[in-house]
């Protein structure tokens, strides 16, 4: 009896060890190594340059068609803690009215923090903007608790309303050029034309000249054919 529970107990130590040592070889043999960059790509979607976000949309081309209607409706966020009538009381957070291009820590009989009062410069499109965005960001140690406005439409649609809500409201800024939002040449082909008196079919003055007869023999000898001009 002893005989055979010692049989049966070392087959099913070999069969242990036979299964340990396969689990360790298949292991080895499908193991794949980390790739160096998780996930997958997704057909249809590019990445933005860098890794990061896209670029925001600059405010003075949202402003340039900016509704001070639809900035009203988004400032109701805002009415718990700032009134915007014309003489109003300050509340939690100053009057606004006139706000826009006046210095910061204007407001009269309002405790701002040192962080808002220190900030040099109005109120200009680009602080209200970055005001509006993010409070906490724009001066650090703020008093203002509101988390910001992510959408650059609703920001832009605020500053518009509160330019409205003035004896002498501002007029709205111009949409920058195409060029200068991609940072490109604002004049392209053309301004580099305009600085060497050249267009792009003729050469600049001082380019090296091309021999008619040498510029034949190249395109002859040139595996790819010579487009003809028509």
């Amino acid at each position: 009896m002893d005989d055979r529970n010692n049989t049966i107990a070392g087959w099913v130590l070999g069969a242990g060890i036979v299964a340990l040592g396969a689990g360790i070889i298949s292991s080895e043999y499908f193991h794949a190594e980390r790739p160096e960059k998780m996930g997958y790509p997704i057909a249809g979607v590019e990445e933005t340059a860098g890794g990061g976000a896209a670029a925001d949309v600059p405010i003075e081309t949202l402003l340039a068609s900016a509704d001070p209607a639809a900035g009203e409706k988004a400032f109701a966020k805002c009415a718990a803690c700032h009134s915007v009538d014309k003489g109003g009381a300050n509340g939690v957070g100053p009057n606004l009215w006139g706000v826009v291009g006046k210095p910061h820590g204007a407001v009269a009989g309002f405790a701002y923090s040192e962080a808002l009062k220190s900030k040099p410069g109005p109120w200009d499109w680009t602080a209200l903007n970055d005001w509006l965005k993010s409070p906490r960001k724009y001066a650090e140690g703020t008093k203002m608790t509101f988390a910001g406005l992510s959408d650059g439409k609703d920001r832009a649609n605020v500053i518009a309303y509160l330019n409205s809500k003035s004896d002498a409201p501002l007029p709205m800024p111009a949409a920058p050029a195409s060029g200068e939002i991609a940072g490109d040449n604002p004049g392209g082909d053309a301004a580099k034309s305009a600085d060497t008196g050249a267009g792009p079919d003729t050469p600049a003055s001082g380019a090296p000249s091309v021999d008619p007869a040498a510029q034949r023999q190249f395109e002859t000898k040139s595996d790819m054919p010579a487009v003809e001009k028509k």
